[in-house]
C-alpha cells in the first residue's frame, strides 16, 4: 500500500471528510482492519484565506509547495490538496515535487465520462467558478461547462467561507443552492459539480434529482485507487 500525502486544513471541516473517506474506502476494498496509510499536514487556513483575498497567489503557491516537500520527506509516494480552489497552484506545487500529483479536477472528470455527462455545471468558490483553472481543466475532457451568473456565485461563495468553513450549515443556504442547481439545469447542465470540498456538507444527492458530483469522494476515490494500485 502506498503513503498518501495530503495536505489538508483548507478547511479542516472538509480535511476530516478526506480522513474518513480515505480509511473507509481502504477498508471497503480490503476489508477486515485495513485503513489508509496518510501523511497529513494541516495548514492554518486564515493564513491561506488572506492570501486568497488579496490575490497573493505567489505566496498560497510557496507555502502549499512548503508543505508538500515536507510530505515527499517524510515518505509520502504521492500527494493530494485537500480543496478545489488551491488546485490553482497545483502545477506550482506538482512542479516542486517528484511525486505524483493527483488533479482533483481530473478525477472528478474521469466520473463524468464514465456517467457520460457532455454537460455539467460547476459550483465552488468565486475563484473556481469564475477563473479558468478548473473550468478549462474539466473542459479540456471533452465537457461543457456552465457557472451561475455573477450574482449567484457570490452567494454560493459567501456560504462556504462564512458558514461552511466555519461547521454551519444551514437550511436558507441549502434551499439557495438547491435553486441555483435548478437553474443550471435548466442552462442544459445533465449534472452539478460540487466543486468545494464543503459543499457536501450542506448539500447531498437525496436534496435534489440533478445528479451530485462530490468531488471529495470523487478525489478520495482516486486516491486509494493509486495507493492500492500493485
Amino acid at each position: 500500500m502506498k503513503t498518501i500525502g495530503l495536505i489538508g486544513g483548507m478547511s479542516w471541516e472538509s480535511t476530516s471528510i478526506y480522513y474518513r473517506l480515505l480509511n473507509q474506502q481502504t477498508r471497503n476494498t480490503l476489508g477486515g482492519h485495513h485503513s489508509a496509510k496518510i501523511l497529513l499536514s494541516s495548514v492554518d487556513f486564515a493564513e491561506i484565506e488572506a492570501f486568497q483575498r488579496s490575490n497573493a497567489w505567489d505566496k498560497s503557491a510557496d507555502a502549499l509547495i512548503n508543505e508538500a516537500q515536507r510530505l515527499e520527506k517524510a515518505g509520502a509516494d504521492f500527494m493530494m490538496i485537500g480543496t478545489n480552489t488551491m488546485h490553482k497552484v497545483a502545477k506550482e506545487v506538482s512542479d516542486a515535487i517528484s511525486v505524483p500529483l493527483i488533479h482533483i479536477a481530473d478525477a472528478t472528470a474521469e466520473r463524468l465520462l464514465k456517467d457520460k455527462i457532455s454537460h455539467v455545471g460547476l459550483l465552488g468558490t468565486r475563484f473556481t467558478m469564475s477563473e479558468p483553472f478548473y473550468k478549462e481543466r474539466i473542459e479540456s475532457f471533452g465537457i461543457t461547462v456552465s457557472v451561475p451568473p455573477a450574482w449567484q456565485q457570490d452567494v454560493v461563495h459567501e456560504v462556504i467561507y462564512q458558514e461552511l468553513c466555519q461547521g454551519e450549515v444551514s437550511v436558507h443556504s441549502r434551499k439557495q443552492y438547491l435553486s441555483i442547481i435548478d437553474d443550471l439545469k435548466a442552462l442544459g447542465a445533465e449534472g452539478v459539480i460540487l466543486g468545494c470540498t464543503e459543499i457536501g456538507l450542506l448539500v447531498q444527492q437525496n436534496h435534489t434529482t440533478v445528479p451530485l458530483y462530490d468531488t471529495t469522494e470523487l478525489h478520495a476515490e482516486a486516491a486509494i485507487k493509486l495507493a492500492l494500485a500493485e
